[in-house]
């Protein structure tokens, strides 16, 4: 755990407030407020308002101003409601999450899974990826989900705790190329949320006409082993109480060439099945990242 500081403890005592709070709320009362919330957070605080702007004119150059604005006011909305879904769910079991979850996709992937073979899972930052995770656990499925080490060792521990409910194993970033290859071998599921910029060492393919460095990890592990590939996302609903959608598809391996244009062509692949997504749902999706932060020519050697 990383060394907690006073405002490590202060963060987490108004998080466990707040969720304390919206915890004991009717459900659609509590994100009727958590979206207010969102909205708050983006017109009266700004928080990344300038980034999710900028974001959305570089993906939809030619939509009118009006229209980004409601995407990205969705969008803060969304983020915010789906984070408490979360929190209330994991505190629900996994028959309640089975009933709020259908599938697409699942039975070629349990198939797969029943036959020992271990299985890589791409997805992005669109609809709820927690409770993607979930449903799939929820339904037998062996997970382990790929997390970035958090700054807060008070939130650590709790998304953790949080993810363990919904029956997801965590591998940190850091351990993966250790861990990766033991759970896949063992027919283990491998989550990878893999939509945001790195700063080094990624591989550079289209997202919205621009040039996105990319993580090459789910790739490399994916051909190395030529395991299984699925790309996979959970969108939410229209109406109450929330539901969600789960889509599998099945992501073939390219058969020739060298490892460097395999991992290209993979990895363009999921990144354009995420893109085509986005188009559909926009508001659903995590447009505060800094996606296209890194650049071809700057990028660190």
């Amino acid at each position: 755990m990383n060394h907690a500081t006073l405002r490590h403890h202060l963060e987490f005592l108004t998080f466990r407030f707040v969720s304390g709070v919206f915890g004991m709320l009717p459900e659609r009362i509590a994100l009727a407020l958590s979206a207010m919330l969102g909205w708050f957070a983006r017109e009266a605080l700004r928080i990344r308002r300038a980034d999710v702007d900028r974001h959305l004119t570089m993906a939809f150059p030619m939509s009118e101003q009006s229209w980004r604005v409601r995407v990205a006011r969705g969008s803060y909305c969304h983020i915010v409601r789906e984070a408490a879904m979360t929190l209330r769910l994991s505190n629900m079991g996994s028959e309640e999450v089975m009933k709020r979850t259908t599938m697409e996709g699942f039975e070629d992937l349990r198939r797969i899974v029943e036959q020992g073979q271990g299985v890589v899972l791409i997805s992005g930052h669109l609809g709820n990826w927690e409770i993607g995770g979930a449903a799939l656990a929820a339904r037998g499925i062996p997970m382990d989900v790929i997390t970035h080490l958090q700054r807060n060792p008070f939130f650590e521990e709790y998304l953790a705790e949080t993810r363990e409910r919904l029956g997801l194993n965590v591998i940190v970033k850091n351990e993966a190329f250790r861990l990766v290859p033991t759970s896949l071998a063992s027919g283990r599921a491998v989550t990878f949320v893999a939509d945001q910029n790195l700063q080094r060492r990624g591989v550079f393919v289209d997202f919205f006409g621009h040039l996105a460095a990319t993580a090459k990890g789910p790739a490399l592990f994916a051909l190395r082993g030529s395991t299984p590939v699925f790309f996979g996302f959970a969108l939410r609903l229209p109406g109450w109480p929330s539901r969600y959608q789960v889509i599998l598809k099945r992501i073939l391996l390219p058969q020739t060439g060298p490892i460097e244009e395999a991992v290209r062509e993979l990895t363009q692949q999921h990144v354009s099945m995420l893109e085509c997504r986005v188009r559909e749902t926009p508001e659903q999706y995590f447009w505060h990242h800094r996606r296209w932060k890194t650049r071809p020519d700057t990028e660190p050697s």
